[in-house]
């Protein structure tokens, strides 16, 4: 469990799929994470549950504090393609703007930093995703190559523990 002042994240499961789904179903959010049917959403938080379990980290679950409300995701995703690990966040809409993602997503990487042995994380946005980029600047990340990540051009971002730290 990582804890902030004003959220809870605990690791994705199974039993999060009716979340996993809304929250991707809205097309404010999908136009740059796609979207998920119920079955590919399970399919989906197996993996996440079995990288937990294999490699002790994973994507979260992101609540409220005081509600204990469901608002999207975030944290640390090892991408066997890349052999990298990516710090990602996608919230609902209705938390935009209020500074949730980089609270979450700075959480979660000094969270990383302190628990493996990584000396990067990427941050992998795909093009237009302009909120996006503003929370990877705020938490130090730079722009490290351009690339492709499930047939969509993305910039890879990169955060390295020693301006993480700093």
């Amino acid at each position: 469990m990582i804890e902030t002042e004003r959220l809870l994240m605990r690791p994705l499961r199974v039993e999060d799929a009716d979340a996993f789904v809304a929250l991707h179903e809205d097309e404010r959010v999908n136009q740059f994470v796609g979207a998920y049917s119920n079955q590919q959403a399970v399919k989906r938080l197996e993996l996440i549950e079995r990288q937990w379990a294999e490699r002790g980290h994973g994507l979260c679950a992101v609540e409220l504090k005081l509600s204990g409300e469901f608002i999207g995701r975030c944290g640390l995703n090892f991408w066997e393609v890349f052999e990298e690990v990516e710090l990602g966040w996608t919230l609902k809409a209705e938390a935009w703007g209020r500074g949730y993602a980089t609270e979450a997503a700075r959480a979660c990487a000094e969270w990383g930093f302190a628990t493996l042995d990584s000396d990067y994380f990427t941050a992998m946005i795909r093009p237009g995703n302009a909120a996006s980029v503003r929370v990877a600047e705020r938490l130090g990340f730079t722009p490290l190559r351009e690339d492709e990540l499930s047939g969509n051009p993305v910039t890879v971002y990169s955060l390295n523990r020693a301006s993480a730290m700093a």
